[in-house]
């Protein structure tokens, strides 16, 4: 992994508030294109949805960030493996850099975003 900054935010094109920060993810993703970043966003909406449903909703809203079904039968066990301290709610957001990690569970503001990011955003 070395130096690069991996952010993971896990969403539903069902959930309003994770539609909603979608667009700081995308902001943050073109204002720092040339530091260590990578932004994934994780779908957790339902594996029979992607071409009727996840597929448009992300080619509709032009989202540029690398968008991924996760596809795992229990949701408990990817819970637990992401972060025991996961209540299962989203949008939740996930931070890795060099080891470390921290699990963020509520949806975020462009401001709160950056401010996230920037802890991060350094050798």
């Amino acid at each position: 992994m070395g130096r690069k900054l991996f952010i993971l935010n896990f969403w539903a094109t069902w959930c309003a508030p994770c539609v909603n920060e979608l667009p700081n993810f995308e902001k943050l993703n073109e204002q720092y294109k040339t530091s260590e970043l990578k932004i994934l966003l994780v779908s957790v909406d339902v594996k029979s949805t992607l071409n009727t449903t996840v597929n448009p909703f992300v080619n509709k809203r032009k989202i540029r960030n690398e968008v991924f079904l996760l596809n795992e039968p229990s949701q408990q066990e990817y819970i637990n493996r992401i972060d025991s301290s996961w209540s299962g709610s989203i949008p939740a957001t996930l931070f890795i850099k060099n080891g470390r990690h921290n699990f963020i569970e509520t949806a975020f503001t462009y401001d709160q975003l950056l401010t996230a990011f920037k802890k991060y955003d350094r050798p």
